[in-house]
């Protein structure tokens, strides 16, 4: 049975995709930073609840120990917990607001990709997931055609670039863990105010697939529901 820690899952994509993954067979640890939110999500979907602030050191050495104790080890990692951040007028940006978006987008996902690596690697078909965005990809944002070229979101845009590569690092590096990125597209969630075109089932399809792809799958890809994406 293949085990599963989801950061940021009380809501959203990442209780959609606790929610299929659960349905597909998986134990699925919920991870999530409020503990009510966090508890009363995951005795929903039948999954466990883990307290883990992405942006806390301590949280999430706390969140790793508590997994090392009850499951031993796991065989998924995805790094879901994301902010949008401000949006619009890049002139009225702070650097208070670049730390807060960053904290969480990328400095979280290396925290908690520290923390766990030594279960993960427990584990023999390890996979790492980051939620990143077709919002970080140069190319994308500069196409006409797609709907990211239209979107100011400096500092989202910016940290999501910053984790792609980050996924491409990890890749290159931990040649025992499958590493790889996922495009969720636009989709109906808090962080746009519920005014994607996707559900969150259309948006959890590219985790979902490479939360339960082969061991002989790749590594170091941007993929969203219909396919690999060019991510420079």
């Amino acid at each position: 049975m293949t085990t599963t820690f989801i950061t940021g899952a009380n809501k959203g994509l990442g209780h959609e995709t606790a929610r299929r993954l659960v349905a597909l067979g998986h134990t699925v640890i919920l991870g999530a930073r409020d503990p009510e939110r966090g508890a009363a999500a995951a005795e929903a979907l039948g999954a466990r609840f883990v307290r883990i602030d992405v942006t806390d050191d301590a949280s999430v050495a706390a969140a790793a120990a508590d997994v090392a104790e009850h499951e031993g080890g796991i065989d998924v990692l995805i790094n879901n917990a994301g902010v949008h951040g401000p949006h619009g007028d890049p002139g009225e940006l702070t650097g208070t607001d670049a730390l807060g978006v960053f904290d969480v987008n990328v400095f979280g996902v290396v925290r908690t990709t520290t923390a766990f690596l030594p279960l993960l690697r427990r584990s023999p078909d390890p996979v790492i997931i980051n939620v990143s965005s077709g919002m970080g990809s140069l190319a994308i944002t500069h196409d006409p055609a797609r709907i990211e070229s239209s979107v100011i979101a400096p500092l989202y845009t910016a940290s999501k670039a910053a984790l792609t590569m980050l996924t491409t690092q990890y890749a290159k590096s931990l040649k025992d863990i499958r590493v790889n990125a996922a495009d969720p597209g636009y989709t109906a969630t808090d962080l746009n105010a519920h005014t994607g075109p996707q559900t969150v089932t259309e948006g959890t399809d590219a985790i979902v697939h490479l939360a339960t792809e082969g061991p002989d799958a790749a590594s170091g890809r941007l993929i969203d529901r219909e396919g690999p994406l060019p991510w420079s």
